[in-house]
């Protein structure tokens, strides 16, 4: 086994989210973040989502989108253990089973969106979060929104300026990861679905190919 350091380590990331349904835009940063990290980077679909309204799909049908958009790489994977999860699905309690699993030492890195981590002070036990695990901000091209102050003072003792900062530590640290600005909503897809057009270009070619994966968001027949 090679030493117990946490630079020898492979980082774990995790990308959580509703992804009713999944889309291209999903895949893409979750893609761009591993390469960029050098991470294994696991999909976690959420059961019931303490930020945000219900989803359309049932957990099942969600797992079952993600496993076909994820079939044929093996650099991205799912997690199902939100939806296996009792009660609204907490980030901090994810990571604090996560780290129980892969130890104090394996670097591991929340990936979240850059709107999302502007609106962190409002998550459960959100310091929490600093103390479990790196944070990845997915950005995009543009000019930025300063962070509300109480946010910021926790983020800039921890800003990091390149990814191997990261492999360097189990957790702490706060990354800006620039990826491709793929403007894509699942709230779009949803709503060509419903009013019978077809998403194509917006998720992957394989839920197209089965009727059945899209079927939540149909009203009507596809034309």
């Amino acid at each position: 086994m090679p030493p117990s350091t946490a630079t020898a380590l492979r980082p774990l990331a995790i990308l959580g989210g509703t992804f009713d349904p999944v889309h291209l835009g999903h895949l893409r940063v979750a893609w761009e973040a591993a390469e960029q990290l050098g991470a294994e980077v696991r999909l976690l679909p959420a059961n019931q989502p303490p930020h945000r309204p219900p989803p359309v799909a049932s957990a099942a049908q969600r797992v079952a989108m993600l496993r076909v958009a994820l079939a044929g790489q093996d650099r991205l994977t799912l997690d199902l253990r939100e939806i296996e999860r009792a009660g609204p699905s907490w980030t901090v309690d994810t990571l604090i089973a996560l780290r129980r699993e892969i130890g104090p030492l394996r670097p591991l890195v929340l990936l979240i969106g850059a709107d999302a981590y502007e609106g962190l002070t409002s998550w459960h036990r959100w310091r929490t979060l600093f103390e479990l695990a790196h944070i990845g901000v997915l950005t995009r091209p543009g000019p930025s929104t300063p962070l509300p102050p109480e946010l910021e003072f926790e983020t800039a003792p921890r800003r990091a300026h390149e990814p191997a900062v990261l492999h360097g530590a189990p957790g702490g640290r706060v990354l800006a990861i620039a990826v491709t600005a793929l403007a894509i909503s699942a709230t779009r897809v949803r709503a060509l679905l419903a009013t019978g057009h077809l998403p194509r270009f917006l998720v992957a070619d394989a839920l197209l190919a089965d009727p059945e994966l899209l079927a939540p968001y149909r009203s009507g027949p596809i034309g």
